[in-house]
């Protein structure tokens, strides 16, 4: 009888009464979600935000135009300048339209505060990044939310007390090593893939007690090279993940599905021996040993994927970060002769005894360089976070972007480090120029954050600066002099974080 009555039903009948309910919803709607954004809207004194003026019906409705400029130059490496430049030359908040969402891109302090920190509760990371990264890194500190992110740091953060990361002997061996391949007469080397070694080799050895040794000659790990190679062509397949939001993953790439499934089985082999022999582990628990961060989690869980997510995690953290900022200290120290020098009389005074974690500490020059380093070169230039529910920020409405503004539920809102450390209303008209000198009476608030900032700061930060500091010491140890061995200016190479184009290709001389 249904079937007669549904049959018997004109199609403008089915019509009209889908416009009904189409109709009902939309008063509902009204009466309640838009009723409770109508109020949250006046009680707030929101007003509108500046909408980027986009060219074409593409660029209207899907931002292609915005899209392409930004393809074009991440293919020349200078993306991140290319999107200051643009977005935020006349204003420091706007909303620009991207495949079929709009975005609100900020470069006002207030604001992030806000995302990072005191409205922590109204965002989450969205489903974007846990798509891209988790196949990989699984769920662990960098690809989770809620209760599952606050668990992950609860069991990471006794791993990165004082005691470890003031640890200094973990990197000498490692330092040592890189000096074995950096020629001693000022011969070209490029230092950048030494850094990425050097920190590939320090961080698995922290992580898994098994270092990769990729410049421990005669005694490479047979899958050290393999490994990190992997591990940055992923990292660099998912960037352009996150650029267009998973389409470039209708193309086939077997290379990302071999090399993802070699670093999960990397690290799992590691792990399973581990888990085999945490009984020996335990016994010689009293004796002085290397920190290893795999066995201290073991005493927490011994479940393998929870393991290999958070070292997979931390070691994103720990090589890139580092390796990065190394990088591109030494590609402005090659052409700041006047910056190196300053450094090595600071250095001097140690009076080449290798440094202590107190007596680093007490190096102001050097936390001026690597301050001044990532204020210039942040090794994540960009980030956001996704609304779970309707909410309002401080600043970015209205023509002048002084009034709050209404964020819906479900809004992308990406802030841009890499512009923000570049406003010269914070750091000055020569905010485009590498000073440490500002340091000595700089003291910025979230309008630098090299390291993020609220609950989800990074956790490592204190160990990377100590290893960045440590190697830049070091080297002004064994060297007297370094000069730029290539005229190209610099570019970006971007993968989750930021590394130089052109590589770090310099001469250094003992004498």
């Amino acid at each position: 009888m249904a079937n007669n009555i549904i049959a018997n039903i004109s199609v403008p009948g089915i019509l009209a009464v889908a416009a009904v309910l189409l109709l009902i919803k939309r008063v509902y709607w009204e009466l309640t979600v838009g009723a409770n954004r109508r109020r949250l809207i006046k009680e707030n004194g929101c007003k509108p935000v500046k909408k980027y003026a986009h060219k074409g019906v593409l660029g209207k409705l899907f931002g292609y135009d915005t899209m392409k400029q930004s393809f074009q130059a991440a293919k020349q490496g200078r993306l991140h300048e290319m999107s200051r430049l643009r977005n935020f030359d006349q204003q420091t908040t706007i909303q620009i339209r991207n495949l079929n969402r709009d975005f609100i891109l900020t470069i006002e302090p207030e604001n992030v505060k806000a995302v990072l920190s005191t409205k922590f509760n109204d965002f989450g990371l969205g489903g974007l990044r846990v798509k891209t990264m988790g196949p990989v890194f699984g769920t662990g500190i960098f690809t989770s939310d809620g209760k599952s992110w606050e668990h992950s740091r609860a069991m990471i953060r006794p791993n990165f007390t004082r005691q470890q990361v003031g640890d200094l002997s973990i990197y000498e061996d490692h330092v040592q090593h890189l000096l074995t391949h950096i020629p001693k007469n000022g011969q070209t080397v490029n230092l950048q893939d030494l850094f990425f070694k050097l920190t590939m080799d320090s961080a698995t050895e922290f992580l898994f007690g098994k270092s990769t040794n990729m410049l421990k000659k005669g005694q490479e790990h047979p899958d050290g090279d393999r490994f990190s190679d992997a591990f940055t062509y992923v990292t660099e397949c998912m960037a352009m993940d996150f650029r267009t939001a998973q389409l470039n993953r209708l193309l086939s790439d077997p290379k990302r599905k071999d090399d993802s499934e070699f670093i999960r089985k990397f690290a799992t082999d590691i792990i399973d021996d581990a888990i085999a022999n945490r009984k020996d582990i335990e016994k010689g628990a009293g004796e002085k040993q290397n920190y290893i961060f795999l066995y201290e989690l073991l005493k927490v869980t011994n479940d393998p994927y929870t393991l290999r997510s958070e070292l997979l995690n931390v070691l994103l953290a720990g090589r890139d970060t580092t390796a990065s900022l190394l990088s591109h200290t030494f590609h402005q120290l090659a052409r700041r002769p006047d910056v190196w020098a300053k450094l090595q009389a600071e250095v001097d005074e140690l009076g080449g005894q290798t440094p202590s974690y107190e007596a680093m500490k007490s190096m102001k020059y050097v936390k001026w360089v690597i301050n001044e380093s990532l204020r210039l070169w942040p090794v994540v230039p960009g980030n956001n976070r996704i609304s779970v529910r309707d909410t309002v920020l401080p600043v970015g409405g209205g023509p002048d972007g002084k009034s709050p503004m209404f964020v819906p539920k479900g809004t992308p809102v990406g802030y841009s480090v890499w512009s923000m450390h570049r406003r010269k209303d914070f750091f000055g008209e020569d905010a485009l120029e590498f000073k440490p000198e500002r340091w000595e009476t700089l003291r910025p608030g979230w309008e630098y954050l090299p390291f993020n900032g609220g609950p989800r700061i990074c956790i490592g930060q204190n160990f990377a600066l100590t290893e960045a500091s440590y190697v830049m010491i070091r080297l002004l140890q064994n060297f007297r002099r370094i000069e730029p061995r290539d005229d190209k200016p610099w570019s970006e190479f971007q993968t989750l974080t930021l590394a130089v184009g052109n590589g770090v290709h310099v001469g250094l001389y003992q004498e």
